[in-house]
């Protein structure tokens, strides 16, 4: 593992953070009255959030190193990337329900929060780095796991409501 500046790990971080910031003007409907978080989810996401965060744009490995079979992990993680600025502008088109913010995309559960985990797993992958995996897994549990939380009690409310 090489430190050195890393545009795809920096690219990367722009697409997590843009839709994210125009996220906190259009909160889905409702999102208020969501229970809090769980509390050792919410601390596992914040762990994986700083460290995939100073570990992206900092490793050179993340950028293409020429034709080799590890390129295609980094094609996934450029595909899930994508996925995830397509689910953000289906969201921001949508009625903004809590059903939208955790609705899947092309059958991938909770999209929001899991095409951009896998998308930094697969860019470990690529670049062969263990510190970027180690950071992934604690985001993975804490962020997907918040999210199906989320998602449980939207489908608990909507029952009790019929």
């Amino acid at each position: 593992m090489t430190l050195g500046f890393s545009y795809i790990g920096l690219i990367w971080l722009i697409g997590l953070f843009v839709p994210n910031i125009i996220w906190i003007k259009n909160r889905p409907n409702g999102y208020e009255n969501l229970p809090k978080e769980d509390r050792t989810l919410g601390i596992l996401e914040r762990i994986g959030e700083v460290g995939v965060t100073m570990i992206s744009p900092i490793y050179r490995e993340f950028n293409p190193q020429g034709l080799s079979p590890w390129l295609g992990w980094l094609i996934a993680s450029a595909a899930c990337m994508i996925l995830y600025e397509l689910w953000w502008v289906r969201y921001f088109r949508s009625e903004r329900r809590l059903e939208d913010f955790y609705s899947s995309l092309f059958g991938i559960p909770v999209a929001g929060a899991s095409l951009p985990v896998a998308a930094f797993a697969f860019l470990a992958i690529y670049g062969r780095n263990t510190h970027l995996a180690l950071f992934v897994i604690p985001l993975a549990i804490g962020h997907i796991g918040i999210h199906l939380n989320h998602l449980k009690e939207i489908k608990s409310d909507k029952e009790s409501e019929e």
